[in-house]
């Protein structure tokens, strides 16, 4: 591990999503929208419901997920994401998502689990 990398894992109560290096990560949390670099200070984050996190690999490749709610924790060498639910902007069909939208009653757990996945989606377009 470099030290401009960090060991990121991202987990939901029925799966691992992700584990590997990171060079940053970006999450919307209850107080706003927060970056991560490698040498962080220690904290812990809850994690908005209707958020994204991206992450930027060591390779430089960029993922999203949608997230509904958890914590980010972040330690001196690890960042771990503990998701309520999450899934990987690939995995989406935004369209289907937008029409949510359109449908939804604004602040529903509908709306904001598909304001979440489309704003994963639209990070990394």
């Amino acid at each position: 591990m470099s030290d401009k990398t960090f060991r990121l894992d991202v987990v939901a109560p029925d799966a691992a999503l992700y584990s590997g290096e990171a060079t940053f990560v970006s999450a919307q949390t209850t107080v706003g929208q927060i970056g991560i670099l490698a040498n962080h200070e220690p904290m812990l984050g809850e994690l908005a419901a209707g958020g994204a996190v991206v992450l930027t690999e060591a390779s430089g490749a960029r993922k999203a997920l949608a997230v509904q709610g958890g914590f980010l924790s972040v330690s001196a060498t690890t960042v771990t994401v503990l998701a309520e639910s999450a899934q990987f902007a690939g995995d989406i069909d935004v369209a289907a998502e937008r029409a949510v939208l359109e449908s939804a009653a604004e602040g529903s757990e509908e709306y904001l689990t598909a304001k979440s996945r489309v704003r994963a989606v639209e990070a990394v377009s």
